[in-house]
C-alpha cells in the first residue's frame, strides 16, 4: 500500500527518516540522491530537484531527487 500525503504518493518504503538521513547526507557529503516513488529503489546521481527521472529498476519515470521528496511532504 502506498503511502499518501498530499499530492505525492510514494513507496512505503520511503520513509520520513529515509529521505531526511538521505538529504542530510547530500547537504553534507558528494551524494546526490533521489528515490523512485513507485518501487522504493534509491537512485544516485539525482539534481535535487529531479522529478519524472526513469527508474533503473522498474522502468516507471517517478523517481526524484531527496530533497523535492523532502519539500513535497513537508508542505
Amino acid at each position: 500500500m502506498a503511502i499518501r500525503e498530499d499530492s505525492l504518493t510514494r513507496h512505503p518504503s520511503i520513509t520520513n527518516n529515509r529521505v531526511t538521513e538521505a538529504v542530510s547526507n547530500s547537504m553534507f557529503g558528494l551524494e546526490n540522491p533521489g528515490f523512485c516513488l513507485a518501487c522504493g529503489a534509491d537512485h544516485d546521481g539525482c539534481e535535487p530537484d529531479a522529478e519524472g527521472y526513469e527508474c533503473y529498476e522498474c522502468g516507471k519515470h517517478e523517481v526524484m531527487g531527496a530533497e523535492q521528496v523532502l519539500l513535497t511532504i513537508a508542505v
